[in-house]
Order: C-alpha cells, then sequence, then structure tokens
C-alpha cells in the first residue's frame, strides 16, 4: 500500500512538471508529515492533488506503522508470556528427567522416556530446534549452571548428556554433580577413552551409542531369536509385554518376605526375572526361597495390568 501511494505521489507530480527525484522526493516529504518546504510555488491543481496525497498517504504510512509495532509488541509479549508459562510449569515440576541436547540421540531418549510417562525437560542452545516440542524447554547453554538450574535441577531425578562433544557431555556431568550430589546422571559417549573420564566426573552410567548398535547389530547374527525378543519387548510399543523395575521400601508389606510367601507371581501376573540388592549385586532367576529385602529393586516382565497389580503388592499399607 506505502509503495502504491509513493508511484502515485510520484507519477502526479511529474504530471505537474516536476523531475523524477524531485517528484518522488515531494511525496515522500508528504505522505511522512516531514514537510519541509515546496520545490516550487503550487498552484490550485498542485494543492489539490498534495489534499489527497495527504489524506491518502498519511493515512496508509500511520496504518502500515502501526500495524509493524502490533506485530513487534505482539510477538515479544507472545514469547514473554509463553516463556514465563514454561518456566511455571518446569518450577512445578517434581523428579522429571533433564535431557541435555536435542540431537537424534536426545530425541530419541526423550521420546522413550515420556512414552513411559515420565516428564521430560530438553535443555538445547537452538531456539529453532526446540520450539515446538511436546516438552517443556530451557534455551541455553547446558554446561552452565544458570541453564541447569532453569530446568528444575534441584527437584529432578535423572539429567542426560546427551551433547555432541564429549568434553561438553563431561562438563554438563560435572556440573549436575556439583549442584546436585544425588542426582543419577547417564553421559552420552563417542571415544572410548571418555568413559572413564566420565565415571569420574560423576556419571552413574556412561553409554556409547555406537557400541550398543553394534552389539544389537552383532547379536541379530549370533542368537537372532534372543536379539529379536529383547528388542521387542524393550522397544516396540505395539506389544503387550514390558520390562520393569520396582524399588521395594522398607514399610512394604511384601519386604522380609520370601517370593514364595509374597506370591507376586500369583497376586500380579508379573515374571521376576531378577532382583538388584542395595549393594548392587543382581540374583538372575530367583528361586521360591528368595528372600525380598528392603530397598531391593525388582526386574519384572508382564503386562501394564500386571505392573499396576505388582506396584499395588509392593505399596506400603496406610
Amino acid at each position: 500500500m506505502v509503495a502504491v501511494v509513493t508511484v502515485f505521489g510520484t507519477a502526479g507530480y511529474v504530471g505537474f512538471g516536476f523531475t523524477p527525484l524531485d517528484a518522488l522526493y515531494q511525496t515522500i516529504t508528504t505522505i511522512t508529515t516531514v514537510g519541509f518546504r515546496e520545490l516550487t510555488e503550487f498552484g490550485t491543481g498542485e494543492k489539490i492533488f498534495t489534499i489527497i496525497l495527504i489524506v491518502i498517504g498519511v493515512s496508509t504510512v500511520l496504518y502500515t506503522f502501526t500495524l509493524v509495532v502490533q506485530l513487534v509488541v505482539e510477538g515479544q509479549l507472545s514469547e514473554f508470556v509463553g516463556r514465563r508459562r514454561m518456566d511455571r510449569q518446569i518450577n512445578q515440576l517434581r523428579n522429571h528427567t533433564i535431557v541435555c541436547g536435542w540431537g537424534r540421540v536426545g530425541a530419541a531418549v526423550a521420546h522413550d522416556l515420556h512414552i513411559e510417562g515420565h516428564d521430560v525437560v530438553v535443555v538445547d542452545e537452538n531456539a529453532e530446534r526446540v520450539r515446538d516440542l511436546p516438552f517443556p524447554t530451557v534455551v541455553g547453554d547446558a554446561t552452565r549452571d544458570e541453564t541447569l538450574r532453569a530446568a528444575g535441577i534441584e527437584h529432578a531425578r535423572a539429567l542426560i548428556a546427551a551433547l555432541e562433544g564429549d568434553a561438553a557431555n563431561l562438563f554438563v556431568t560435572l556440573s549436575g554433580r556439583d549442584l546436585r550430589p544425588d542426582l543419577f546422571i547417564v553421559a552420552r559417549a563417542r571415544a572410548d577413552e571418555s568413559v572413564s573420564k566420565l565415571k569420574h566426573a560423576g556419571a552413574n552410567r556412561v553409554v556409547n551409542p555406537q557400541e550398543l548398535g553394534a552389539g544389537r547389530m552383532a547379536s541379530f547374527v549370533s542368537s537372532p531369536h534372543v536379539a529379536e525378543f529383547l528388542d521387542v519387548v524393550m522397544h516396540e510399543r505395539s506389544i503387550e509385554f514390558r520390562m520393569r523395575e520396582f524399588d521395594i521400601p522398607s514399610d512394604s508389606p511384601i519386604a522380609g518376605r520370601t517370593l514364595h510367601d509374597a506370591k507376586v507371581r500369583e497376586a500380579s501376573g508379573a515374571l521376576v526375572l531378577a532382583l538388584r540388592s542395595s549393594d548392587g549385586v543382581f540374583t538372575t532367576n530367583p528361586t521360591d526361597d528368595t528372600m525380598l529385602r528392603p530397598r531391593d529393586v525388582i526386574i519384572a516382565i508382564g503386562t501394564i495390568e500386571d505392573f499396576a497389580r505388582l506396584a499395588q503388592a509392593i505399596r506400603p499399607i496406610a
């Protein structure tokens, strides 16, 4: 609209004998209300044309200016309000998982956790990359303490360091361990020599995606049925069976009882594959006389309904 008015005014003044440059100059000074002075003495025709140009041109310019200001203000206000709303959402989260780095690994981790029902907060430096995610996000450098605090690290249950570089993941691990000594931290490693460094930095688990992928590919050749079963149970969302773990609290009704006495299989339908004691020792394929001690972890396979019944059997009686 502004361009049309400018062309209209310039053509009109050219018609009154102005040079193209003088006509453009006179049009711009008129529609922008700058004024200055007329380049020549105006006659009746020039005055009438200028009045029309002022009414049309000034209205158009003011309308355009108003639209631009509105877009800028609304965009900034909308972004500010959205950010404040997301900050409040993060502040209300408890026992969530912070995923640092929205790459292929970070995205896969976040989606799997979300499917399993866990709350996730994603941290990434690229605002465009995390703009439309279905999770709360924090745009910033994950190696900085203030960024991890903004992601709610004080109330998080776990931290996933899934940035591209091992050095960055090392720094995230150090920062996370410094802010939360009791936090469970899983770090991604690309190089074998980085595994020990990340563990020394405070990572509870270090994962090399390349090695895991290679191991799964090899297992499909050496033990294809076993590998496919584990792959389906752990990753396929369309089947009924899953593998889950359950902590036994000290006041659980099954604590201090044997598997036979607790009747875990009969009460829930879930099959207990292994137990892990509080000191980290695994008992695989436990027998009926295996004792269920407080703070042991039950690793079981079953359906969603089986797990619900098992959680109910483990839950302390109010």
